[in-house]
């Protein structure tokens, strides 16, 4: 099992950052993957940017590609997502995922239903 609890959201105006912290706890190996996503109001769940748990096979989305970074702190188990030049498109809850296996494609890393465990998720509004 896997638990997983999100952090750092809240209210920035465009053109500002904000880091988000997923830190987890239980058993967690360096194959794992840790996902973010992001669910606008009234919209599908998609994929931000992944990382495998030992720093390796970094995805993003291509809307977040040059402003967002997936990193992870393997000490204090926890993983970042720094955003910056934020757009009040990025408005959203943004979600941690942990995935237990490996994808062979970006079709396949980037989707739900591939991520087992889920954080409940934190606010980012970013005004414009």
């Amino acid at each position: 099992q896997v638990q997983l609890v999100e952090s750092g959201g809240g209210l920035e105006t465009a053109g500002g950052s904000l880091r988000l912290s997923c830190e987890a706890s239980g058993r967690i190996s360096d194959s794992y993957y840790v996902g973010w996503f992001r669910q606008g109001l009234g919209t599908e769940r998609v994929f931000v940017a992944q990382i495998r748990w030992d720093g390796g096979d970094l995805y993003y989305n291509d809307s977040v590609k040059g402003r967002f970074t997936i990193s992870r702190n393997s000490s204090e188990i926890t993983v970042y997502l720094h955003m910056s030049s934020l757009k009040p498109e990025d408005t959203a809850v943004y979600y941690c995922a942990v995935r237990d296996r490996y994808c062979p494609s970006y079709e396949c890393a980037s989707s739900t239903t591939q991520f087992k465990y889920w954080g409940p998720g934190t606010q980012v509004t970013v005004s414009s």
